[in-house]
């Protein structure tokens, strides 16, 4: 069954805030094999220009998947999430994310298309931090594969 197309612009509520650690900056550096000291030391990150560490520019992944799983638990928009692989990830920054950052994301269904029977889901999430600024945009697009013939 296809997407619903007039989810198109449906923008979902804000996310909890989510609190930027300093060691969950250094796992996830860790985790992607990425020593830049920008990442784990305050004194590299402040010689760059940073009041701290900063977050790896995929950081923000982790909670960007977690506010479209709103998107995707939507019953309405008709996505079978047992077919869903990562079609596409993108990031647009305004500022590096940094240790402290308390951050929100909303998210809005961008585009929805059919494809060799394949559905295709384009999500935006806005990434802001406590006062509202904005930090990044996120784009993901997830593909539902065809359904198997029987």
């Amino acid at each position: 069954m296809a997407l619903d197309q007039s989810f198109v612009g449906r923008t979902y509520p804000p996310t909890a805030p989510y609190e930027v650690g300093r060691e969950k900056i250094r796992e996830f550096a860790e985790a992607i094999g990425d020593a830049n000291p920008a990442y784990t030391d305050a004194e590299a990150a402040k010689a760059l220009g940073h009041p701290d560490v900063i977050a790896p520019p995929t950081f923000v992944f982790a909670i960007t998947f977690k506010a479209a799983n709103e998107v995707v638990a939507d019953p309405g928009l008709g996505l079978d999430y047992s077919r869903v692989v990562h079609g596409d990830q993108k990031f647009a920054y305004t500022r590096p994310v940094r240790v402290g950052d308390r951050l929100t994301v909303t998210s809005t269904i961008e585009a929805v298309k059919s494809l060799a029977g394949n559905d295709i889901l384009d999500v935006r999430g806005e990434v802001r931090d406590e006062n509202g600024e904005h930090v990044v945009t996120a784009w993901t697009k997830l593909v539902a594969r065809a359904a198997q013939e029987a």
